[in-house]
């Protein structure tokens, strides 16, 4: 005679229940039309041809491209770190020659325009210039009031005036000019000179 297990009907009969219920929830949605696809030109669809850079083995694991690089090809795109001597009467256009050399640049020679730059005393924060690009330090040592041209075939650089409203105005402190302006004594105790 058979036992009747009551777990084995309510398991059957609970299964039977989810089933329908998990059925009866879901819905038949009407299929979508797909859109239209746009024409694509077929230049677009064919990938461009990859650019042959031609290359070289150098040393075991390196391969390097044969082409100049940006700098080698326009002279004013080199990165200078350059550091003056400490000459007490540096002068800018010191300055300049020590930052031109070796870059394959000159000074041009000087007219009684840039002898007006070229005179300045070389200020104590241009003693050290870079990281940055050549033209980068030599617009630097000149300042705003100056702007840099170039004779590619000579391969000089001269400076000329900018115009007076291209030049760049130093913020005006809040003091009026009447106001007189106080000074102390400095001294300075354990440096040699």
């Amino acid at each position: 005679m058979q036992s009747f297990i009551p777990s084995r009907s309510f398991f059957g009969c609970s299964l039977l229940t989810a089933v329908a219920l998990a059925s009866g929830c879901t819905t038949m949605s009407e299929p979508v039309e797909p859109q239209p696809l746009m024409a694509v030109p077929s230049e677009a669809s064919e990938p461009a041809p990859p650019e042959l850079i031609p290359v070289m083995r150098y040393g075991r694991y390196t391969l390097v491209e044969l082409a100049p690089t940006a700098a080698q090809r326009d002279l004013f795109l080199q990165t200078v770190d350059v550091s003056m001597p400490e000459n007490a009467r540096a002068s800018v256009a010191d300055g300049l020659r020590h930052v031109l050399k070796r870059s394959g640049y000159q000074l041009c020679q000087f007219d009684s325009a840039t002898t007006e730059l070229y005179a300045l005393p070389l200020p104590l924060a241009h003693l050290h210039l870079g990281p940055m690009t050549l033209r980068d330090a030599l617009l630097t040592l000149a300042g705003s009031a100056w702007e840099l041209q170039v004779d590619e075939v000579a391969r000089q650089i001269c400076f000329v005036r900018s115009n007076p409203s291209d030049i760049e105005q130093e913020p005006t402190s809040g003091m009026p000019a009447s106001e007189p302006v106080l000074t102390f004594p400095v001294s300075v105790t354990g440096v040699r000179a």
